[in-house]
């Protein structure tokens, strides 16, 4: 596909997932994206797994064509049940389409009917459009962080780097995801931010690079632990003309935990 004009864009539909076939192409979608070795794949029997535990395999088609996925887990904290957002992966050419956030809405939806509060996932805090999405457009926050929380990776897309990761804490039924999801802008008293540069991707993917992309992410990884253990937390996601990202925290003033 070289071109997708706004008439395919509106046929995408969202489905569940339920049969090995859908799986393997979950698992051939999953090896476009990431092109991890076999020790990091995801096989076709973990996608089965969630479908059949109280997690979530959702689809995203264009006809006949599988062009993204979501795939869940049930997680118990503190005698909590919700639900962890493990893989997002959508098609190269169909990025920049909106999928992902309808992928992520329609998990939202049966996550709401089947009466979960809280999904929750890891996501690279280098990256900047996701940045953008989950904070700004989904009306996530997050308040904790992990140094290389998936070991050595051998996907190209983490460029060697250690896998560090955010959690993304989506509380489906609060006012600040409400009013996200809406096109508005939740209240925050911004009190601290923290830059990612639009070159991170050019540095991650350079082997000369890389020790910037490395500088960032600890200079980064100690300032967010540091506001986080301050109590505040990531409240939105900004994104200037040159597409540096900025991470705004500040004290989030709904109170839910588990």
């Amino acid at each position: 596909m070289t071109s997708i004009t706004q008439d395919v864009k509106s046929k995408i539909r969202i489905e569940a997932l339920t049969e090995l076939e859908q799986f393997d192409r979950c698992v051939e979608l999953q090896n476009t994206v990431w092109s991890y070795d076999l020790s990091g794949m995801m096989t076709q029997k973990v996608f089965l797994l969630a479908s059949q535990i109280g997690g979530q395999v959702l689809g995203a088609f264009e006809g006949d064509t599988l062009v993204g996925y979501a795939m869940g887990l049930p997680g118990m904290r503190n005698g909590h049940a919700y639900l962890h957002s493990h893989h997002l992966a959508v098609l190269p050419e169909w990025r920049n389409y909106g999928v992902g956030r309808r992928l992520k809405l329609a998990q939202r939806e049966d996550a709401i009917a089947r009466g979960f509060e809280l999904m929750e996932w890891t996501f690279d805090p280098l990256e900047i459009k996701n940045s953008y999405l989950n904070f700004a457009k989904l009306g996530a926050i997050s308040r904790r962080y992990r140094h290389n929380f998936y070991g050595a990776s051998s996907s190209p897309l983490h460029g060697g780097l250690p896998t560090d990761r955010i959690y993304a804490e989506w509380w489906l039924r609060s006012d600040r995801v409400t009013k996200a999801l809406a096109g508005g802008t939740p209240v925050m008293d911004v009190t601290e931010r923290v830059q990612v540069p639009a070159a991170i991707y050019e540095w991650k993917a350079s082997d000369e690079e890389r020790p910037k992309a490395l500088a960032v992410q600890t200079q980064n990884a100690e300032a967010l632990e540091s506001a986080f253990g301050r109590g505040l937390s990531v409240l939105g996601y900004e994104r200037n003309e040159q597409g540096d990202g900025t991470f705004l925290l500040g004290v989030w003033n709904e109170n839910f935990l588990y």
